[in-house]
């Protein structure tokens, strides 16, 4: 037939031809059905589909079908039922099964779906898509030991496969076992140089580690691969390895397109809502003990309640913790939305009548940018979680300041950007520091000597960067490097750096994780916090300066490696930003061998703290809702998001 012979136009037009002649043909309208879902035709395949099982509910096919088209369609619950009529009929099938099990996994129901998996491992042991798919459901179970086993018989069955072998890195990484997790990626390269976003998942699983070994050449490999428009990194990755706001733009764009693309019929369509309160949502799955929700949640405590309705949408655990319920209690409604699609958190939103919803995540850890894909609410803002561009023509601002975006700079991102007049990043000035500090014995360090420190995450910690701060050590006898004890690997990584540039490995020192407020308190043992680029410190930088530790950073070429210049200036002490690293390096040994500076640095942070913009929560808070303002008045009025500078009071 035409339609075996791939001839798909003329056989729909056959088809077509048919029906027109007796519209209930349920012949033409399967194949017709069968032909729009091969041509990517799903809502017309589901259509038809939909109209041959009325006409004949026993025809398993047809209910498969439907199944599928309804599946594209992202109408998975719809599709669950096809596949459960097929299955009614006919119970052992194989396909079926899989494909139900899948639709489970869409909607989160992670154990029904391995439930059906194994009944179609049961029928069909050797099945390789089935022990792949079972292995999906039971990492989303965070059982990732047994999410091995099932990798492995899938690779026993396809040994080549690609997406199974990413999953299996995944499930090693997740049980700490990192050295085979790089052999994984490796081997994927091996297959595939540009397998699908391994080459930037690689560097990023090593740099986690400390692990540099053939990190320019991976890197450099990423920089060209990125710049021919393949999905090799992904922009949460390339932010921690990129220095190019030119690479970071592509990278997301190209993330969005292939991962995440707009949807095609969005949920809102220009329809004017006048509330008499503005109806924010912030959306994260980060309202726990994390980096963001230290900082935003005193901005969700001084909102003003008169002007504004504020939704916490939480896609997240729940950790149980005192920040947790702080959220809970300062938002006006706080929604879990754990068990739910993107889809129908979309819908949810739209049906709230959201003004602003307001991604916290980005690209950062489990996010969930498809919400927002689904265009829910008139205005949509990308701030805090994510330091640079999503790439997204649905992100319709990002909240910055004119440091980490100088105006020239915008042109890198998709996104407008919305100028806030002193820091971007919300800081929270009733964080509790622990009484009384611990001594420096307490905390495992010398009486004596310069105590240099960096509790970021080891993915910050690249080799450029740690060459100036053994050359810093090897210049100040008797001084240590003060990290954090991230894991076995990063701490043997370093010290066995250490030991390559002259430094001797026990004078790297790593402190161990304790409650946040005992963690504030023992930055008051350090000297001098030493940024680090092209990823500076973030909420960690701010730990530092709120628990009065002066940080040291150097401006870089992208938005995250200038947030430590703006939280510096928002503070008052512009003279520990340096321009080049060579002036960091050189500010170092200044400060080290003058400890008087040092001394008065501390002084002049102290008394600045509390008089300085950076830790002003509820100035903070007013000029974000004067953005806030803005951005809704120009969508009321039927006009497009543009750039715009907020004023402070007295500008």
């Amino acid at each position: 037939s035409m339609q075996q012979a791939g001839k798909l136009p003329e056989a729909g037009a056959i088809y077509t031809e048919i029906l027109r002649i007796d519209p209930q043909n349920f012949d033409a309208l399967y194949l017709l059905g069968f032909v729009n879902l091969q041509r990517g035709q799903f809502a017309e395949a589901e259509r038809l589909m939909a109209a041959a099982t009325n006409i004949n509910p026993s025809f398993p096919d047809a209910h498969f079908n439907r199944g599928l088209a309804l599946s594209k369609l992202g109408r998975y619950q719809d599709a669950l039922s096809c596949f459960d009529r097929l299955l009614a009929i006919r119970p052992n099938t194989v396909g079926a099964l899989l494909e139900r099990g899948t639709a489970l996994c869409e909607l989160m129901r992670y154990e029904d779906a391995l439930a059906t998996f194994d009944k179609a491992l049961a029928l069909a042991p050797t099945n390789a898509e089935g022990w792949h798919k079972r292995g999906e459901a039971l990492s989303a179970l965070g059982r990732s030991g047994d999410a091995l086993l099932s990798y492995d018989r899938c690779l026993a069955i396809n040994p080549r496969s690609l997406p199974t072998l990413r999953r299996r890195a995944g499930a090693l990484f997740d049980l700490n076992r990192f050295q085979e997790t790089r052999a994984e990626y490796e081997k994927m390269l091996s297959i595939d140089p540009d397998a699908r976003y391994v080459r930037g998942r690689l560097i990023f699983d090593a740099l986690y580690c400390c692990d540099w070994h053939g990190l320019r050449q991976h890197r450099a490999q990423l920089v060209e691969a990125l710049q021919s428009g393949k999905p090799v990194v992904t922009p949460g990755e390339n932010i921690a390895i990129s220095r190019s706001p030119i690479d970071q733009l592509q990278c997301a764009r190209i993330w969005s397109a292939n991962e995440c693309p707009p949807a095609t019929n969005p949920l809102w369509r220009g329809e004017q809502y006048r509330h008499e309160r503005i109806r924010v949502a912030y959306i994260s799955g980060d309202f726990r003990a994390h980096a963001v929700a230290f900082l935003i949640t005193g901005v969700f405590e001084h909102h003003d309640k008169t002007c504004f309705e504020t939704v916490g949408i939480s896609f997240g655990a729940d950790d149980e913790s005192d920040i947790r319920r702080r959220i809970e209690r300062a938002l006006d409604s706080f929604i879990d939305v754990r068990d739910k699609t993107n889809a129908e958190i979309a819908s949810m939103l739209r049906r709230m009548e959201v003004d602003i919803a307001v991604d916290l995540m980005g690209f950062t850890g489990a996010s969930r940018p498809g919400i927002f894909a689904f265009r829910p609410a008139p205005v949509q803002v990308n701030y805090l979680g994510y330091p640079g561009t999503m790439g997204a023509d649905y992100i319709d601002y990002l909240l910055a300041d004119r440091i980490l975006i100088p105006r020239q700079e915008e042109i890198y991102f998709s996104e407008k950007i919305v100028t806030l007049p002193d820091c971007y990043q919300a800081n929270d000035s009733q964080r509790v520091i622990a009484e009384p500090v611990p001594t420096r014995a307490e905390a495992g360090l010398p009486d004596r000597g310069m105590v240099f420190c960096c509790f970021h995450n080891g993915f910050k910690i690249l080799p450029e960067m740690f060459d100036i701060w053994m050359r810093i050590l090897r210049a100040v006898e008797g001084s240590v490097l003060w990290l954090l004890d991230l894991n076995p690997f990063v701490t043997a990584n370093l010290r066995r750096e250490a030991a390559a540039s002259g430094v001797a490995p026990e004078r790297l020192l790593f402190a161990p994780r304790m409650p946040v407020a005992n963690h504030l308190a023992r930055h008051r043992l350090a000297d001098l916090f030493l940024d680090t680029l092209p990823y500076n410190g973030h909420t960690t930088a701010s730990d530092a300066l709120w628990a009065g530790l002066p940080v040291l950073t150097c401006v870089g070429s992208t938005f995250a490696g200038r947030v430590g210049a703006c939280l510096l200036t928002a503070v008052g002490l512009p003279e520990l930003i340096a321009s080049s690293l060579e002036e960091y390096e050189a500010l170092a040994l200044e400060l080290a061998a003058n400890p008087t500076m040092l001394t008065d640095l501390k002084a002049k942070l102290a008394r600045n703290r509390e008089k300085y913009p950076l830790f002003d929560t509820p100035r903070f808070t007013r000029h974000i809702e004067t953005a806030y303002r803005q951005m809704v008045e120009r969508s009321r009025r039927g006009l497009p998001p543009e750039s715009f500078d907020v004023l402070a009071p007295s500008d």
